[in-house]
């Protein structure tokens, strides 16, 4: 555990205050070791105008290092100076030393020093920037330049500024190559590794696997791997995992398996075999409690590990039935799993409850801010999710001033406000938000989204106060980074174009799976290129083996029962790893609705696919810290304008 940190710093034109991390970096042990290593490594003659050890400011010493002729001089006494900051821990300070021009280029004598320099203070800044301009020029090997008393600290600042780059894969192979120099165990380290490996996109795991070098390296490789299809059944890992153990005896991770891995071949000779499905089968929920119900029994069919086990699933239909006396009956049958209810006012209904007799897996979220019974799990197709992943995104892509437009009414304020929270945590701000009907005049409210009113009204009050008329073309507000649009794809196709009718069409746009029906209608969605929206890899991975054998048998589940059907498919799927999703950190799923984790509370937390419409189709975006040489092609067009008519 990390100790408590505080740090602040500008942004948006507002103080936010962070965690400082110079009591982190005093916990990894290399601070006090950077300095007296690096007072070694830089001592020499020190001119008698140029004293790094005195007490100057940072502007000061940078005035006093360009009075010097000697460059490398400079970048010498810069260097101590900026490690003397730091062993203050007056990272900020050492900051501006490192990033000055003095630095550029560096010489060949300061170079690694100045490297291990920036990547101490860019990890205890937690300056991301600055580290990911520091991961492109860092190589794996890096840390093994230096001698051996800063090895094992020039390994952890790498593996740390690769994280903070969001290069998972070059941050589990640090890990991996460093090996025995790190002080910490080998469950630890084992552990970190995994995790780092399974945020790392699948084909970039199998290209490095291509070309990799070393034992070690190898077998992380095909272990990270092999457990990469979507909906692998419990079991099935379980053998692959096993299978792996035998192939690569001697390994590391053989010997000591990752905490998560030991667990999902522990339960994978466990698992709920008598399942009670509880869902509305009539009644106005009817479609989507059979849609659930439909997905969820193609799983259980498709599950080739099911013959292993004697799994029986029943049924109840909870129309008009007070679900507390339906779970109470229900237990008597003695059921390893319930699984339900869909309703949010039933799941209300039995969270007064201390704990779950019977371990139960509701299909919704309960909203209040109460304390869940032990053993209640909750799952569903949060629209809150969505926002927390627009905000997670925008945050990547360096866009921190946004525009919103949120449908009026208790969704959309169940949306709005995970959407300002999160924002708030990633250093977003929310410049207006227009909440809006779909009987209004959606013209007007793009205006006032945009500030193309408030322009009016400024104009109308120099008329009146000049006492003449004047020329006027109203400006929209030109401090944008972005817009979030959350809006049904009828109203959506028409605040897309009137974004570029009041000259917002350079303006990237962000939206929830709500903007697309989920089938491609190319001819009707034209007007929504360049949108980028987030959604299920059900309706996004057309690829995917469920999906094609699913489909062929349920046809008609399509669009939003589609997603429902999806949902129940990952519902089975969860049921056998709930014990390793609660108690393994950082432990996911990949399944038809995203990545699913789990928090403290029990509550399941999806991650979705993106993508962007471009020729009224939706085209699959990588992850953000991928290249974007891979991307899509996403240049902005001018948006043909409607008639004034469907304005």
């Amino acid at each position: 555990m990390m100790p408590a940190f505080h740090r602040c710093h500008k942004r948006n034109s507002r103080e936010l205050c962070k965690p400082d991390m110079t009591d982190q970096l005093r916990t990894l042990r290399y601070p006090a070791t950077l300095v007296l290593a690096l007072l070694l490594l830089l001592a020499g003659c020190t001119p008698v105008s140029f004293n790094p050890e005195a007490d100057q400011s940072p502007d000061q010493l940078l005035d006093s290092a360009r009075d010097m002729n000697d460059r490398a001089e400079a970048q010498r006494l810069l260097l101590q100076a900026a490690d003397r900051f730091q062993g203050e821990g007056q990272h900020r300070d050492a900051r501006k030393l490192l990033q000055s021009d003095i630095f550029d280029p560096t010489t060949e004598t300061s170079k690694s020093q100045h490297l291990l320099l920036s990547m101490a203070s860019a990890v205890a800044l937690e300056d991301r920037t600055w580290a990911t301009s520091l991961a492109e020029s860092l190589d794996l090997d890096q840390f093994q330049r230096y001698r051996d008393g800063l090895q094992e600290q020039a390994a952890q600042l790498q593996t740390e500024t690769f994280k903070l780059a969001q290069k998972p894969l070059q941050a589990a192979l640090t890990l991996i190559s460093a090996g025995p120099l790190l002080a910490m165990d080998d469950a630890e380290r084992n552990d970190e590794i995994w995790q780092l490996l399974k945020k790392t996109p699948a084909d970039l795991v199998a290209d490095r696997s291509e070309s990799a070098i070393g034992f070690d390296t190898q077998g992380w490789l095909e272990l990270a791997l092999i457990l990469r299809e979507s909906g692998m059944t419990l079991e099935s890992q379980g053998r692959a995992v096993r299978d792996w153990q035998n192939n690569w005896a001697g390994h590391p991770a053989a010997e000591q398996l990752p905490s998560e891995l030991a667990l999902i071949m522990n339960l994978s000779q466990e698992r709920p075999e008598l399942i009670a499905l509880a869902l509305p089968l009539s009644g106005p929920l009817a479609s989507a409690g059979t849609a659930i119900r439909e997905g969820f029994m193609a799983a259980f069919y498709g599950d080739e590990a099911r013959r292993d086990y004697d799994i029986i699933i029943t049924v109840t239909d909870t129309h008009e039935k007070n679900f507390t006396e339906v779970y109470d009956q229900l237990r008597r049958e003695n059921p390893d799993l319930i699984v339900g209810p869909l309703e949010k006012e039933a799941l209300a209904s039995v969270m007064e409850r201390d704990s779950m007799p019977v371990p139960l897996m509701a299909l919704n979220y309960y909203d209040q801010q109460s304390e869940a019974p032990d053993r209640l799990y909750q799952f569903g197709l949060s629209a809150e999710d969505e926002a927390r992943q627009i905000a997670k995104r925008l945050e990547e892509e360096d866009l921190d001033q946004v525009l919103v437009l949120i449908p009026d009414g208790d969704w959309g304020d169940r949306v709005e406000a995970a959407l300002l929270a999160s924002l708030e945590e990633t250093g977003g701000t929310a410049l207006s938000i227009e909440r809006f009907f779909r009987t209004d005049n959606l013209r007007e409210v793009t205006a006032d989204l945009l500030g193309i009113n408030t322009s009016r009204q400024r104009a109308i009050a120099v008329e009146q106060t000049v006492g003449q008329n004047i020329e006027f073309e109203p400006r929209r507000r030109q401090d944008v980074d972005a817009i979030v649009m959350i809006a049904p794809p009828t109203l959506a196709r028409q605040f897309k174009p009137l974004f570029a009718f009041y000259f917002a069409s350079n303006i990237p746009v962000y939206s929830s799976s709500l903007v697309y029906e989920g089938k491609p209608d190319p001819s009707r969605d034209r007007d929504l290129d360049q949108v980028r929206f987030t959604d299920l890899p059900w309706v996004l991975d057309s690829d995917q083996r469920f999906r094609q054998t699913a489909g062929e048998a349920f046809p008609n589940m399509g669009g939003q029962l589609g997603r429902l059907f999806a949902m129940g498919a990952d519902a089975y799927h969860l049921s056998a790893r709930l014990p390793v999703l609660k108690q393994v950190e950082g432990s996911a799923l990949e399944g038809q609705t995203g990545r699913l984790t789990m928090s403290k509370d029990g509550r399941i937390r999806r991650e979705q696919m993106w993508a962007i419409f471009q020729k009224g189709e939706p085209q699959t975006l990588l992850p953000t810290d991928q290249s974007d040489e891979q991307q899509p092609e996403a240049q902005e067009k001018e948006d043909s304008i409607p008639e004034t008519g469907t304005l």
